[in-house]
């Protein structure tokens, strides 16, 4: 794919925790790829901003000097104040976008953080109705729901919710290269998706028929919900362009063993577009210039082509 127009504002990179992979990754990916250094913005602990070949803004506690692989309290704290920097950025028209690195959820959380997440922390700053998506050079997956326990699944999986995902797998396989309708597979949740209602009355009872409904606009969706088991697999043969996972492991399992350092995670629904690479915080190899820079990379593209 050709690299897509830069949209006129700066994107905003987020550190997330200091002392993850995220501050090596962004310094690494601005060293090896000048060309990318004048239109971002990166924003984190200044003591970390003072070694990057561009400027950025500060965020986090005075002083505060990051330690690779050692998280702590001062750090959550630096991770949130980059968060809502990014966030007001793009309300007052700074920012076109917003790249996070990898936060600490559990470190997060016992600071104060009430969101299980950072799609939920640009969620309630900028209003809408996010959808949690991911992208690779191989895979598309949105998922229908995400952070939540299984025993809230089937209450949670609702009309409304698989028309939102289904919308929002359309925009991302029309925004991201296919033209026209895009097959979009839905996954079932019972085995076999059901059996038609062998092993599960949910596809036969309530998701397909809605299926059938969403059909009227999506012409080229699946008529039915498809085995999860095989329909990753269909995918990467090509027979769909988008994945419409119905919880989080359903469709990460398979996407991280495929693409673990090429995918994306993108919120969508939201007023403006944010990215971050699929992997977490991962400690061990914090400030070693260790870690991969593909997810981060790709993240950078697909923000700008959503952005634009």
């Amino acid at each position: 794919m050709n690299e897509p127009a830069l949209p006129s504002k700066p994107l905003a990179l987020l550190c997330g925790d200091p002392a993850g992979v995220g501050p090596d990754i962004i310094a690494r990916w601005l060293e090896e790829a000048p060309e990318n250094q004048n239109k971002v913005v990166p924003i984190g602990p200044q003591s970390w901003l003072d070694t990057l070949p561009i400027p950025g803004i500060p965020a986090g506690p005075e002083g505060y000097k990051l330690t690779p692989g050692l998280p702590d309290n001062d750090g959550q704290r630096v991770a949130l104040d980059a968060m809502e920097i990014g966030a007001a950025g793009c309300l007052d028209g700074r920012f076109s976008g917003v790249v996070t690195g990898p936060i600490n959820k559990t470190r997060m959380a016992a600071n104060g953080y009430p969101y299980p997440g950072q799609t939920e922390f640009f969620a309630d700053r900028w209003g809408g109705t996010p959808v949690m998506a991911f992208a690779g050079g191989q895979m598309k997956v949105v998922l229908a729901t995400w952070h939540i326990p299984m025993h809230s699944l089937c209450q949670a999986l609702t009309k409304d919710v698989f028309a939102r995902s289904i919308a929002a797998a359309a925009h991302l396989a029309n925004s991201t290269g296919i033209s026209g309708m895009p097959r979009i597979g839905v996954c079932g949740l019972n085995p076999h998706a059901g059996e038609n209602g062998l092993l599960g009355t949910d596809e036969r009872d309530r998701f397909n028929p809605w299926l059938e409904e969403l059909r009227n606009e999506y012409v080229s969706l699946s008529t039915t919900c498809q085995p999860a088991d095989t329909i990753f697999r269909r995918h990467l043969q090509g027979e769909f362009d988008v994945v419409v996972a119905l919880y989080h492991d359903q469709g990460l399992a398979p996407l991280k063993t495929v693409e673990f350092e090429q995918s994306v995670n993108i919120t969508l629904g939201l007023p403006y577009i944010r990215t971050s690479p699929d992997h977490g915080t991962a400690y061990p190899l914090a400030g070693k210039k260790k870690a991969s820079l593909s997810s981060w990379d790709n993240a950078v593209r697909l923000t700008r082509l959503l952005a634009k």
